[in-house]
Formats: structure tokens, C-alpha cells, sequence
């Protein structure tokens, strides 16, 4: 009696059970480390492989698509990425389920909710593309990966604002009000330097200007650390919430 009595208590208790804020940090450091050690173990090895350009001028930056088809580089980016983005879907997962929560009178608000879950699936989806096919194998796979990537991370985060607008409006939590702000602050950030890069790659490729290219790398890592602001805002959304790995609660008969 007392062994099936300790035995049930036992096994309702949670296998795992982690704060989400540890779950977030830890999913974007994953990225973060992969980044920095790529760029990193490039300029130190393998620099004039990385920073080479189809034109020849002088570059002092790899582009992250340089940095990551090279060896050790490209084992290294996968490993973190193929750790980071299985979360990611649990994240944008938790995302749609707090959104149905909160905008489930709402008609307008539930379908943004749902082109928000699919443009944060989208984006994971052509991260893990760009990052198993690198531009050295198959360069238009991997292309449209990195187009992916880029328009479905806005997409994801000028939805993401809009919905946070409507939160926070009604909303006493502080929480919500500074996740709202940094929100709309890392999205224009990135954005803006989104166009930059945008601008630089193209004169590079028109005008073939020494220097031109490194300052396209360095928007190119501004745009993907504001990327990776802008979902560690998590940490205030979820602030309160845990992931837990859990026995089900059986039904009772009587």
C-alpha cells in the first residue's frame, strides 16, 4: 500500500523541469557561440580563404557564408545551429499558444497569430537550410536558404510587434510594456542595417571598392545579433513559465 502510494507520488513528479529564461538564454547562445567561433577561428586560420573576394580588393571581414563553408568552421556551425533550432520550434509553438490565449475573440488578431507560427517555422526552416548546405556545395540552395531566413525573420518580427502592440495596451504587466519597446527597437535595428548590408553588397558588386565588403560582413553580423535580440525578448514574455517533461495526470476511476 505504501510502496504504490510512494511509487505514484514519485512518478507525477516532473523528469525535467527548467525556467524558461534558462531555456531561452541557452537556445540563443547556442547561436551566438557557433557565430563568434566561426568568424573567429576564420581571421585566424583561414583568412584569406574567408575574406576573398570575386574581384580581388582588399576585405578584412568574412561574410557568415564564407566563415561557415570552411573546415572546422562549417562542423561547428552545424552542431550549434542543429542544437538551437529544435527549441525554436518549441518556442514559436508557446508563442502561437500564449497568442491564441490572448486574441481568441479576436478574428484579425488569431490570423496574424497563425502567419506569425508560419513565418517562425519559415525562418527556422531556411536557417537549417543555409546552414546544411553551404554556399561552397550547393550555392542557389543555399541562397534561397539565406533569402528564407532574412524575409521570414522580418515578417516574423513586424508581426510580432503588431501583435505586442495590442498586449501592451491593455496590459498592467512592466514586463510586457519593456518587451514590447525592446521588441520594436531590435526590429527596427535590424531593418535598417538589413538595408545597409543590402546597399553595400550591391556597390561591391558593381564598383568592386576595396574595403566595400567588410563593411557588408559587419552589417551582415549586426543583422543576425538583432535577430537573436529580438528573440531573447522571451525572457520577459515567459519570464514566469518553466519547461517541464511530465507524467501525464490519469484519469480517476471510481
Amino acid at each position: 500500500m505504501l510502496q504504490g502510494l510512494y511509487g505514484s507520488l514519485d512518478r507525477d513528479k516532473p523528469l525535467i523541469r527548467l525556467p524558461f529564461t534558462h531555456f531561452a538564454v541557452g537556445t540563443v547562445l547556442l547561436a551566438l557561440t557557433g557565430l563568434i567561433a566561426c568568424i573567429v577561428f576564420s581571421l585566424m586560420f583561414h583568412f584569406d580563404e574567408s575574406t576573398n573576394t570575386h574581384c580581388q580588393v582588399p576585405n578584412y571581414l568574412p561574410s557568415i557564408s564564407a566563415s561557415i563553408s570552411l573546415v572546422p568552421e562549417r562542423y561547428i556551425w552545424r552542431f550549434c545551429i542543429g542544437l538551437h533550432s529544435a527549441p525554436r520550434f518549441l518556442v514559436a509553438a508557446a508563442y502561437f499558444s500564449f497568442y491564441r490565449g490572448r486574441f481568441a475573440k479576436s478574428f484579425s488578431d488569431m490570423a496574424l497569430s497563425i502567419l506569425a507560427l508560419i513565418a517562425a517555422l519559415a525562418e527556422n526552416v531556411g536557417l537549417l537550410l543555409l546552414t546544411y548546405v553551404s554556399s561552397t556545395e550547393t550555392y542557389s540552395v543555399h541562397k534561397n536558404g539565406f533569402i528564407t531566413f532574412t524575409a521570414c525573420s522580418i515578417l516574423h518580427m513586424l508581426i510580432t510587434c503588431r501583435l505586442w502592440q495590442g498586449i501592451q495596451k491593455f496590459s498592467l504587466n512592466p514586463e510586457e510594456f519593456t518587451s514590447f519597446r525592446w521588441k520594436v527597437r531590435f526590429f527596427l535595428f535590424n531593418v535598417i542595417f538589413c538595408l545597409v548590408a543590402t546597399y553595400f553588397y550591391r556597390r561591391h558588386n558593381k564598383y568592386c571598392e576595396p574595403g566595400i565588403y567588410t563593411l557588408f560582413a559587419l552589417c551582415e553580423y549586426l543583422v543576425v545579433l538583432s535577430n537573436m535580440a529580438f528573440h531573447m525578448t522571451a525572457f520577459w514574455d515567459f519570464g514566469n513559465k518553466e519547461v517541464m517533461v511530465t507524467t501525464p495526470a490519469e484519469d480517476k476511476r471510481y
